[in-house]
């Protein structure tokens, strides 16, 4: 997928049409994670929110592979999540959020996770969405994604992240400011 003009966050025709084909293929191949769900409804829910499509386009763009992994009725809203089988590739070797970054003097990553996901008008995980997420399948089995950190633990420098090894989800802490080739982030997004 090319990139938006992100300054507008507009789709093309031609670009909307490609993504809605991929995010229905994805929700047809993948009809465990929401075998209760229909595809026409949330297309529609879609096509009224060309911000939200937008913000699905970038979660793509970058490796994300987002797919609808729950439905709040209360709200009404659609949950999808990046189910990428790794933690985003357009998204690793990034610092926790805009304070780590600029905190860091050198070798400075390019982006923060919390900065990119506000960029691109989504969430980070949480521990418990992280936890959700490996009960549709194994993901971060070689990779690790950053997950919303308590502020008590972020005053102190600190930040949270998960992967899954040996049919375990583990979480774990490092210092905000660090990044790895092999951590990125992995997002949620309500329509």
């Amino acid at each position: 997928m090319t990139k938006t003009n992100s300054s507008k966050n507009e789709l093309t025709p031609e670009q909307r049409e490609e993504l809605l084909s991929t995010l229905k293929d994805r929700f047809e191949n993948n009809i465990t994670r929401h075998e209760w769900l229909e595809w026409d409804k949330i297309q529609a829910k879609l096509e009224a929110n060309p911000a939200k499509l937008w913000s699905l386009y970038e979660m793509e763009r970058t490796g994300g592979e987002p797919d609808v992994v729950d439905y709040d009725k209360a709200e009404d809203e659609y949950i999808f999540y990046d189910c990428s089988e790794e933690s985003p590739k357009g998204r690793r070797s990034v610092c926790y959020d805009p304070e780590a970054l600029e905190a860091r003097k050198k070798n400075k990553p390019e982006n923060s996770a919390i900065g990119m996901a506000a960029d691109m008008g989504i969430e980070l995980l949480s521990e418990e969405q992280y936890r959700a997420l490996q009960k549709l399948g194994n993901f971060d089995l070689k990779t690790s994604s950053w997950v919303q950190t308590p502020e008590q633990i972020r005053e102190r420098g600190g930040a949270l992240f998960c992967d899954l090894r040996y049919g375990q989800v583990f979480l774990y802490h490092n210092g905000a400011d660090s990044y790895y080739a092999a951590r990125g982030f992995r997002g949620a997004l309500k329509v």
